[in-house]
């Protein structure tokens, strides 16, 4: 006994694949190869340790006679954590056709997470039924690995019935909840799940934090997410880096810069991605010449660019009319970082040529890149043409989105739009006709405002809310006031309503920001700032109107859109209406 303990405590130590063969050699010269200990401890090295191998791994597991459940254990955490995590289901598989081993709690966490990794919903399904058999449905390791399994192969209502399910909940546990609806995109329900979680009095973690001011950055909670603020300071957590990228980007994408700027100087370690969050922070709010300040900063302290970070850099430089420094970036990631630019970098070059009206400079470089066949690259050309009335180029556009089979209403109502202002009704006319010949479907606007630690929702026309007659009739006296200011309502150049019947006859005047401002404006103290997510292109009107409120009522007014930030002060924009 003494012996297998010594080589026991040998294989603990071990570091390397070769000293683990040195190993070997002596168990099987000294006739241990049979003991079971030994075996598992030779085959756990080389399935999971990070020095190990999984093709050694293999070799070791078929010379083990009768494997217990620990082995085959070592082979699904292996295979699970590999490249190829559906052979991790296939040696589950293998296990339950010999039958002369029981799962156990480890057996079903780790084949939950090749199931994860796979996508392989069918077989995250049958292990559910697998752990209810085998009396596994109470813990809570195994529970809150399915609901990761569920929410990765898009399951979230599986997850969420699994979590309900659960009669005891850790930490863990909750924190995968959060990140199920956070990764999904249901953000407002992640920040919903926190409310049920502060019931439980578990406290919160880094992971929690980070979950939830990503949800927060997404909707726009800047309340919720200073709270998260304060809880991080007071309990320690501001040196977390993940922590404080995370606090970044929620006020980054809350239109809050100043406290973006302030967690960021107050960082003592920084990371890649932080530097990244501040200049892609920057650049989507138009500051363009300041993304490229922190850039040059971030090169004096040796950190090494990613794609993300030229990403920030040329949206900063696209909304700002920086052409020439656009251009020198763009050839800077391969010139000096050996960094290839993916679609979305052409496509950020194609809109800084597109809105600085150089159209064909924007062609010419689609025509000579290599994304010429990728339907976004042409649908940003095509808004750039409805910027500048060019109808020439905007039926070029046109013309590849058919020849790619990529055409849609909203690049119907573009070109239809373009045809308007140039006085042609013939061609609107003809896209009137495409989008019903086709039975197009349009995207419903939306815009999520947060008032009293809550987020309201609005769409386009909205009559859902259950504050609607005062929301209307606050309406009416904005639009008055917003009148009085100097706001002259414009018409839609292609109304949806021409299109299709999917909305209600003055729905151009009561799109949903209009409805979030007038919300915001009865809910809020006077002086306070509204914040606005919206999900599409802010049009030219609420544009119009929004500057006009923000005069009449001296308010600032910031509006996230599909495209950027738009900060109304004093009857302008941060963009300048260039956007």
């Amino acid at each position: 006994m003494s012996r297998i303990n010594g080589i026991l405590n040998l294989l603990q130590g071990c570091n390397s694949m070769k000293r683990l063969q040195k190993i070997q050699a002596f168990v099987i010269v000294n006739g241990y190869q049979d003991d079971l200990a030994i075996s598992n401890k030779l085959l756990s090295f080389c399935a999971i340790s990070v020095s190990g191998s999984l093709a050694y791994a293999h070799l070791l597991f078929n010379q083990i006679n009768n494997p217990d459940t620990a082995a085959w254990n070592s082979m699904i955490r292996g295979l699970s954590q590999s490249p190829s995590p559906l052979k991790a289901i296939l040696c589950y598989n293998s296990m339950m056709f010999e039958g002369q081993s029981r799962p156990d709690d480890y057996t079903f966490s780790f084949l939950l997470k090749a199931c994860e990794k796979s996508k392989a919903e069918e077989k995250c399904r049958e292990a559910h039924g697998s752990i209810i058999r085998c009396g596994y449905a109470e813990d809570v390791t195994v529970c809150t690995n399915l609901m990761r399994s569920y929410s990765a192969n898009t399951s979230i209502e599986c997850a969420q019935k699994v979590f309900d399910r659960m009669t005891q909940r850790d930490l863990i546990s909750w924190n995968a909840m959060i990140s199920c609806y956070s990764q999904a995109g249901l953000h407002d329900e992640a920040l919903k799940i926190y409310d049920q979680m502060r019931i439980s009095d578990l406290g919160l973690d880094a992971f929690t934090l980070v979950s939830l001011l990503s949800s927060c950055a997404h909707v726009g909670a800047l309340n919720f997410g200073v709270h998260m603020h304060k809880f991080a300071r007071q309990n320690g957590f501001l040196n977390n880096v993940f922590v404080g990228n995370a606090l970044i980007d929620m006020y980054a994408k809350c239109g809050n810069l100043d406290g973006a700027r302030q967690v960021f100087d107050g960082m003592r370690r920084r990371d890649v991605f932080t530097w990244n969050s501040m200049i892609v922070g920057l650049g989507v709010h138009g500051h363009g010449d300041e993304a490229i300040q922190i850039f040059q900063q971030m090169l004096m302290t040796g950190i090494h660019p990613s794609s993300v970070t030229f990403l920030g850099l040329l949206c900063g430089c696209s909304h700002q009319g920086l052409v020439e420094e656009g251009l020198k970036y763009f050839h800077m990631m391969r010139s000096d970082f050996s960094l290839k630019p993916g679609t979305k970098h052409y496509g950020c070059m194609v809109d800084l040529y597109g809105r600085a009206g150089k159209l064909e400079e924007a062609l010419e470089f689609i025509q000579r890149s290599p994304v010429g066949d990728d339907p976004v690259i042409w649908r940003t050309l095509l808004g750039a043409c409805k910027i500048h009335r060019n109808v020439k180029t905007g039926e070029i556009g046109m013309r590849n989105l058919v020849r790619l089979e990529a055409l849609n209403a909203g690049d119907c109502v573009l070109l239809a739009a373009i045809y308007t202002q140039a006085g042609d009704k013939q061609g609107a006319a003809r896209m009137r006709k495409l989008i019903r010949s086709q039975k197009f479907k349009t995207t419903p606007g939306w815009s999520w405002i947060e008032v009293d630690d809550r987020i309201h929702r609005f769409v386009v026309g909205d009559r859902s809310h259950s504050d609607t007659e005062e929301i209307y009739s606050e309406l009416k006296d904005v639009i008055h006031r917003a009148v009085l200011a100097g706001y002259v309502e414009e018409e839609s150049l292609t109304p949806v309503s021409e299109f299709t019947n999917e909305q209600s006859e003055n729905s151009d005047r009561y799109h949903s920001e209009k409805l979030a401002i007038a919300f915001g404006l009865a809910r809020t103290p006077e002086g306070n700032c509204l914040r606005i997510v919206k999900n599409l292109r802010v049009c030219r009107d609420c544009h119009s109107f929004t500057k006009f409120v923000s005069k009449a009522f001296k308010r600032e007014i910031i509006v996230r859109d599909r495209v950027r930030f738009h900060h109304f002060k004093d009857g302008s924009c941060s963009c300048n209406d260039y956007w």
